[in-house]
């Protein structure tokens, strides 16, 4: 029997959720860019009058400024969801910073574009509603963590959910983007690195930091990583391979609820949720 066709935009898990007749509405107005790691999307003030779909392995972060070079980030965005005009309806102005922290293929659109289709598609709308809360989840817990947890357990927070996004042990952030993540300075976070490696949890090498034992990483971790998967999977039906990469969303009828979803699915089903 022949295969099933690929969805036309399977490299970013909120397009791909979608059936054809939704895709329909938003193909027209998608355009491809590709960027490099540092690149930013929009900036603080900024009229955000774009939507942007982080493909594959891009991945792309949000940060709020500190003054002076430091910033904090507030969450990660890759090819789970989207940036830009997704909770408003674009043309605001940003109240934070876009930056793309792995570089790669991303699609494009005007916010307004997306509005109409909202409009046209209740199962669009709903889609984004839904994502959006667990952006908003995301965003809510990230600031929970870094007030209330020790740096250790923040550090693993922030790699487990790059692991997520990228599907692979070999994490392509330096210890200097690490520290701008989470807002501390360069010679802690070697520190901190250095206490996570002699711990067998990661191997901190040039431009990567390899994760060794995801099981035993979660287990140090705190309870924050943890809290927002199982959000991503209520809320909008998430699906996750074993090694922790999430690799599906569910588009769903205007209320009705995701079906349940188990922790982690084989291999088998992973390669055909591509």
């Amino acid at each position: 029997m022949p295969s099933e066709p690929t969805h036309p935009y399977e490299g970013n898990l909120l397009l791909a959720a979608l059936a054809r007749e939704d895709i329909a509405l938003l193909a027209p107005h998608l355009v491809r860019h590709e960027h490099a790691r540092g690149d930013v999307l929009f900036r603080v003030d900024e009229d955000v009058s774009h939507v942007t779909f982080p493909l594959d392995r891009t991945v792309t972060t949000l940060v709020v400024p500190l003054g002076g070079e430091r910033t904090v980030e507030t969450a990660t965005v890759g090819h789970e969801g989207a940036v830009g005009g997704v909770v408003s309806h674009g043309y605001l102005p940003a109240f934070t910073q876009c930056v793309v922290l792995v570089g790669g293929a991303v699609l494009r659109m005007d916010a307004e574009r997306l509005r109409e289709a909202k409009r046209a598609s209740p199962t669009v709308n709903d889609l984004f509603v839904r994502y959006a809360d667990c952006l908003l989840a995301q965003v809510l817990q990230s600031v929970a963590c870094n007030a209330a947890h020790p740096i250790q357990q923040r550090v693993l927070r922030w790699l487990l959910g790059l692991q997520d996004r990228i599907g692979t042990d070999a994490l392509p952030v330096t210890q200097v983007a690490l520290a701008g993540m989470l807002g501390i300075g360069r010679t802690y976070i070697t520190g901190v690195l250095s206490d996570l490696q002699e711990q067998g949890l990661i191997h901190v090498g040039r431009g990567r930091i390899h994760m060794l034992d995801r099981a035993r990483t979660e287990a140090a971790c705190c309870g924050c990583h943890a809290r927002v998967r199982r959000h991503f999977r209520t809320v909008l039906g998430a699906i996750y391979a074993p090694d922790g990469e999430i690799v599906a969303v569910e588009a769903t009828e205007p209320g009705t609820e995701p079906k349940p979803r188990p922790d982690a699915i084989q291999p088998d089903l992973r390669e055909t949720s591509r």
